[in-house]
């Protein structure tokens, strides 16, 4: 306990240098308002930063894209409770009550324990990071490579489980990231693999390209399509601070949301945007007055934007200690890691201990930052939501192309970018989600290496995956978790939980 304390105390040294309070903030900031705006989400904003984080330090590059992705949390919060439009997917369950609030002049208590909620669970899940990440990543050096295929595996099929939509679908979806992970030069041979005689892709496509195009483009296409009233509230925001009441209903649903969010988070898929949902159906069982639910219950609001934060802070958990992604964003992370020359993984902390520690630091420092922007500037966040995004779309295209060409300075780089924006938005428009698309297409490579190298050890055997224990169980889970989601009832209950979500 007293090593861990040390190494925050580093940490905080690390992430409250003037430039990364700054880049904390700025990522803070971002986040809050894409997560206000809605449409775009910090999958597309992060892929559109990518391309600044080559002019930054690591530790600053990460801060910022951390504090884009938390922060989106809190500002779909805002736009759900005040307009009935949840600026990200993991705050459509804040509509359901939030709203009601807002609509009954109680706007001010929602958006207060939806911020307090929301810096609670961050806080803890945090902490949960700092205690547990460096026992799961002493933990993983025990992996060899059996071991980390099978984890690998495990996580695309988890993301596959958590997948909204279909599960045919999302089995597609794998499968094409794993094709496009594998275009480029082979691993051993070096042999060029499907460039089809490309020579821009002939060491492979550029994730930055891959996933503005998939996640920026596509996103403002589908935006463009949409003619959404933006009714914003009428009547004038007052009385920010809860009642004492309030607070009381809403203790314990915050912390019974910052253990599921702290649990969920951590699995592959969608697990963190799952965990919101699981909040409002326990409180809504557990609760002695259920029919008041869909009617502006607090604990409908309280629940879920803390269950919804934890999970964002322990998603972290598996990327920072075992180097695996479990959703799209962490996917993201581990591109602008990839690009400062950081293999993510258990060595991190050991190799780069100021990183590691200076990310979990900065979480805490941006958390705070967010309570200040959200509730203070509510009132900036409701006219922004009057912008007509015809007058935003050319902006945000434009910071895509010119962010995708700096990177390699090739027009090519940005005419892909438009065809996998185009794909993109076929893809969102026929029912096919693209997360798991992009996790496969970062995992590919690192799964075909560790599958190579694992063949080598055993000489051409596949016993090795069996025979190691701990590569057998995680095999187990994969077939466990194959069975499951096989099971007509399971599937039955999947579609229900994420009906909201489409």
């Amino acid at each position: 306990m007293d090593n861990v304390f040390s190494n925050l105390a580093m940490g905080f040294g690390a992430a409250a240098t003037p430039l990364n309070l700054g880049l904390c903030f700025i990522g803070a900031l971002v986040g809050t308002l894409i997560g206000v705006l809605p449409g775009l989400g910090p999958i597309a904003t992060i892929a559109i930063l990518l391309p600044i984080t080559f002019y930054l330090d690591p530790l600053g590059a990460l801060i910022m894209l951390a504090g884009i992705y938390y922060g989106a949390q809190y500002g779909g919060s805002t736009t759900a409770i005040l307009v009935n439009m949840p600026g990200e997917t993991s705050s459509v369950v804040t509509t359901l009550d939030g709203h009601q609030m807002a609509r009954r002049g109680r706007a001010g208590p929602a958006l207060a324990i939806a911020a307090l909620g929301s810096f609670f669970a961050g806080s803890v899940a945090t902490l949960i990071v700092a205690l547990f990440g460096p026992v799961l990543a002493k933990f993983a050096q025990n992996f060899g490579p059996p071991e980390y295929f099978a984890l690998m595996l495990v996580g695309l099929i988890g993301a596959t489980v958590l997948a909204s939509g279909s599960v045919v679908k999302a089995v597609a979806m794998i499968i094409v990231g794993l094709l496009l992970g594998s275009v480029g030069s082979d691993i051993e041979t070096g042999e060029p693999r499907m460039t089809f005689g490309i020579a821009q892709i002939a060491e492979g496509i550029n994730f930055t390209t891959l996933a503005v195009g998939l996640f920026g483009v596509a996103e403002i296409l589908r935006n463009l399509e949409k003619t959404a009233d933006r009714s914003v509230l009428g009547a004038k925001i007052t009385g920010l601070m809860p009642t004492w009441t309030d607070i009381k209903q809403s203790a314990m649903p915050i912390l019974r949301g910052t253990g599921i969010g702290s649990v969920l988070g951590i699995l592959p898929g969608n697990g963190a945007v799952l965990a919101p949902y699981a909040s409002y159906t326990l409180e809504k069982k557990i609760s002695k007055t259920p029919s008041r639910f869909g009617k502006g219950a607090i604990e409908g609001v309280a629940g879920p934007e803390s269950a919804n934060n934890a999970g964002a802070q322990t998603s972290f958990i598996p990327l920072l200690t075992l180097g695996i992604p479990p959703n799209a964003v962490m996917a993201m992370m581990v591109g602008a890691m990839t690009i400062q020359g950081i293999v993510p993984g258990p060595q991190v902390m050991n190799e780069n201990p100021t990183l590691f520690w200076g990310m979990i630091a900065s979480m805490w420092i941006g958390n705070a930052m967010l309570v200040i922007i959200n509730l203070p500037l509510v009132g900036v966040w409701v006219r922004l939501l009057r912008a007509p995004y015809r007058i935003l779309f050319p902006a945000i295209l434009m910071f895509c192309c010119i962010g995708v060409y700096s990177i390699n300075s090739s027009g090519v780089e940005v005419m892909l970018v438009a065809l996998f924006g185009g794909i993109g938005y076929f893809l969102l428009k026929h029912g096919f989600e693209p997360a798991p698309l992009l996790l496969a297409f970062v995992l590919g490579p690192l799964m075909e290496e560790n599958l190579r190298r694992s063949f080598l050890i055993a000489r051409g055997d596949p016993s090795i995956f069996v025979t190691r224990p701990l590569s057998a169980t995680l095999l187990v889970i994969a077939l466990v978790l194959i069975a499951v989601v096989l099971l007509p009832s399971v599937r039955k209950r999947r579609q229900e939980v994420f009906h909201e979500e489409d």
